[in-house]
Order: C-alpha cells, then sequence, then structure tokens
C-alpha cells in the first residue's frame, strides 16, 4: 500500500513537474519574441537572433502560436535590415499558423506588418492590408495595434502627397500612443507628423516635433528612428541655411544609419549631402554626391522594382504552397476516409463471416443433438414394439386360457347345476307331500336335512374344485 502511494504520488508530481516546464518553456518564447520586437528599432539584427531562438524553443515544445510569432519577429527584423522577399516569407508563414489555430490577435499583427512591406513598394497593396488589420484590431480591441494602423495610414497618404487626410490619422494615431504612454508610438507619430509639416513649409513646427521626437528617439535608444528623424531636420536646416546644424544633423544621423545598416537612408543621405554641398557653393564635392545618387537611384529603382516582383512572386510562391498543402490535406482526408471505410467493410464482413460461421456449427449441434433424439426416439419405439408385442403374446396366452377355462367352467357349472337341482327338486317333491300329509312331519325334516347335507356337501366340493382351479392359473 505504501508503494501505491509512493508511485501515486512521483507520478503526480512528474506530471506537474512537466506541466510546469512546459508553462515556463512556453513563457521563455513569449519573453525572447517580445525582446526582439522591442529591440527592432535600435539593433533589427539582434531582432532576428531572438525569433530564430524562440522558433528554435517553440518548435521543441510545440507551441504554435509560440512560433508563429517567433516567425513573424524574424520578418520584422528583416524587414529593418530592407530584405523584404525574406521578410514576406517569414509573414506569410507565420499567417499560416495564425489562420490555421484561427488566432486573431496574431492575424491582425501580421497583416500590420505585411502592409508595411508593400507601403515602400505599392502603397494600395499596403492600405489593404491595413485596413485588413485594422478591422481585427477594432473587433478584438488592441489599441496598441489600431494607433500603429492609424500611424502606417497616415504615412501612406502622406506618401500620396495627402497630408490633411495623413494628418488625420496621424493625430489619431498619437492620441492613442499618448493614452497608452506608449514611447516608441509617440516618437513616431511626432516624427511622421513633423514631415507633413514639413513637406507644408511649415519648418518651425516641423523643427519643434522632430527635435521632440529626436530627444525621445535618443532616450529610448531608438536608432533607426535618430537616423530617419536627422534626415528630415538636415533637408529643414539646409532650407533655412543652417548648415552648421545640417551637417551636425547630417552626421549624426549618417552614422546611426551605419549603425542600424539601412542601405536606402545611407542613399538619401548621400542626396542630402549633395542638396548641403550646393547651398554651400561647393560644386566639386557636390557633383561627387551626385554621381552617387545618381549609381545609387538606378541601383534603387531596380532594387524597388525587383522587390516589388519578388515579393509578389513569394506571395504567388506562398499560395502555391498553400494550394499544395491544401490539395495534400485534402488527399490525406479522402485517403483516411477510404482507410476507415475499407476498416469498416472488413470488419462488417469479418463479423459476417464470424456470424455464419458461428450458425452453421450451432446448426450442425442442432442436427447432431436432433439426430441422436431422433435414434434413442426410434430405439424406444423399437423397443416398446418389442413391448407391446410380448405383451400382445402374453394377452393371447392368457385370453386362450381364459377361453379354456371359461369353457371349463361352463361345463362344470352345468354339471353342477344339474347336481344342485337334483336335492333341491327332492325338497320341492317333499314339500309337496308335506302340503298334501302325504308325509310324516319327522320323515319330512329328516328327508330335507339329507336334501340340505348333500346341497352343503356339493356347494363344498364346488369350493374345493374352484379353489384347485384358482390353484391352476385359472
Amino acid at each position: 500500500m505504501k508503494l501505491y502511494y509512493l508511485l501515486t504520488i512521483s507520478i503526480c508530481f512528474l506530471s506537474f513537474s512537466n506541466s510546469f516546464s512546459q508553462e515556463n518553456d512556453s513563457s521563455k518564447v513569449d519573453n525572447l519574441n517580445s525582446l526582439g520586437y522591442n529591440i527592432r528599432l535600435t539593433d533589427p539584427e539582434q531582432t532576428i537572433q531572438y525569433g530564430e531562438k524562440a522558433l528554435k524553443l517553440a518548435n521543441t515544445i510545440h507551441y504554435s502560436n509560440g512560433a508563429a510569432e517567433a516567425q513573424r519577429i524574424l520578418g520584422v527584423g528583416y524587414f529593418y535590415i530592407w530584405k523584404n522577399e525574406k521578410a514576406l516569407k517569414f509573414y506569410l508563414t507565420s499567417l499560416s499558423i495564425f489562420a490555421k489555430n484561427n488566432y486573431e490577435p496574431g492575424l491582425a499583427k501580421v497583416y500590420n506588418n505585411i502592409g508595411n512591406l508593400y507601403r515602400e513598394v505599392d502603397s494600395e497593396m499596403g492600405l489593404m492590408y491595413f485596413n485588413k488589420s485594422l478591422i481585427l484590431a477594432n473587433k478584438l480591441n488592441m489599441s496598441d495595434l489600431i494607433a500603429g494602423l492609424y500611424m502606417n495610414i497616415g504615412i501612406i497618404y502622406s506618401r500620396q502627397h495627402k497630408f490633411n487626410l495623413a494628418l488625420k490619422y496621424l493625430e489619431k494615431g498619437y492620441k492613442i500612443f499618448s493614452l497608452l504612454k506608449n514611447a516608441v508610438g509617440i516618437t513616431q507619430a511626432l516624427q511622421n507628423k513633423g514631415v507633413i509639416y514639413f513637406n507644408l513649409n511649415q519648418t518651425d513646427l516641423a523643427e519643434k516635433l522632430l527635435l521632440e521626437a529626436n530627444r525621445y528617439s535618443k532616450e529610448n535608444e531608438l536608432n533607426s528612428t535618430v537616423a530617419s528623424i536627422n534626415l528630415t531636420l538636415t533637408s529643414i536646416y539646409i532650407n533655412k541655411k543652417e548648415f552648421i546644424k545640417a551637417e551636425a544633423a547630417l552626421n549624426e544621423g549618417k552614422a546611426y544609419t551605419e549603425l542600424v545598416k539601412d542601405p536606402k537612408l545611407l542613399q538619401d543621405y548621400t542626396f542630402r549631402a549633395f542638396q548641403l554641398e550646393s547651398k554651400r557653393k561647393n560644386y566639386k564635392q557636390a557633383l561627387v554626391y551626385l554621381q552617387d545618387v545618381y549609381t545609387q537611384d538606378s541601383i534603387t529603382f531596380s532594387n524597388l522594382e525587383s522587390q516589388k516582383i519578388g515579393l509578389l512572386q513569394e506571395q504567388q510562391r506562398h499560395l502555391e504552397r498553400e494550394k499544395q498543402t491544401l490539395i495534400l490535406i485534402e488527399r490525406q482526408k479522402a485517403d483516411r476516409i477510404i482507410f476507415w471505410a475499407s476498416a469498416i467493410v472488413l470488419f462488417l464482413l469479418t463479423a459476417l463471416v464470424l456470424l455464419l460461421t458461428f450458425n452453421v456449427k450451432k446448426k450442425n449441434k442442432t442436427n447432431k443433438q436432433l439426430q441422436s433424439l431422433n435414434d434413442e426416439i426410434s430405439l424406444q419405439r423399437e423397443n416398446l414394439d418389442r413391448i407391446n408385442h410380448h405383451l400382445e403374446e402374453i394377452i393371447t396366452e392368457r385370453t386362450r386360457d381364459l377361453q379354456i377355462k371359461n369353457s371349463k367352467l361352463s361345463a362344470y357349472s352345468s354339471h353342477l347345476s344339474h347336481q344342485i337341482r337334483s336335492p333341491i327338486a327332492t325338497m320341492k317333491g317333499l314339500m309337496l307331500l308335506e302340503e298334501d300329509k302325504l308325509i310324516g312331519s319327522e320323515e319330512f325334516i329328516e328327508e330335507v336335512g339329507k336334501c340340505i347335507n348333500d346341497i352343503d356337501d356339493k356347494i363344498k366340493n364346488i369350493n374345493i374344485n374352484l379353489h384347485r382351479l384358482d390353484n391352476k392359473g385359472l
């Protein structure tokens, strides 16, 4: 009994320990994903490393949604180092897993990420994904994501030069980020508002917003955001002919750009350097930068077109993979149905064969029993026939004996009747004589006594003879 209790306690402890270990590992996956996402604007390569660790651990413990989120984080990391095709591949894989699990928060985030990819190469496609994400985010009340989507939609409208509409969405996002006290969101909203006001030639307001955003970025070590903000500040200072400030902003921004390894921003800084040197009338240096700009522009144009085509091709490949997966799943379902149908038919046939075999055996057994009973009945009938025949013989013999005895008795009875009638006739005669007074009383009595004695002797003789007949088997 003690051993039983010890085993029970051990099993319970191991089960609890295993459950606790899995929960602990899933928390590690969530933590790695969170770390990767939070560092995306500081060091995207570190984001990729966190994503790879999270994905490996999630696959080990079969944590499906954790693996999907890790795929999304990897996509974010590659997006920030401008490897968009690779980013899209991870996003689409993540999207498939979240869709399979019907995990809408994950779907909403991935739609937003894919929208960011298309934002740079196909604004209409980007808007489509942002709106899909916004529908889910509103349904699930994901305030942080809603604010980010308003900001991303605002950026697209800004690229389309719909500045007032862009400001409307950016203001919505900024208000939500402020309520949530999301420093990164506030910083990016201020930056994008500053860029729009710069495009609207409201440089003082733009400078104020961008400097505030720059301060927040440095406080939160958002290296990519600092690099992007300084690019716009450089343009503002060039327009205001504050060349020293412009050069300082340019050099600082370029350093941050090299830190985050963003090739597009490096190209933009080359163009800003050309603008700065042109304004300074340092045409020789400006020409050098201009040559770099043209070279980089042609490369960038090719890259953008290549990225656009690559994204479409990757999406098409993903759709083909999804289609093949669905076909495979349907085929597996059909195979399973056929297998189970065959198994059921086989089971029923086996049951039928067993039932028929059982019935045949039962029938044979019953037939044997009936045959045995028939044999027994036949034997009993034969015995009865023999007994009946024997009884008939006995009856015949007895009948014959009785007939013989009856004939003897009849003859004897006739003889006795004649003998008994003689004394009786004598007595009748005596009676007549006595009536006529022809015989004396004494003689009458004497003669009657003789007759009576004679009758008595004859009756005794009859009894003796009857007794003898009985002894002989009458």
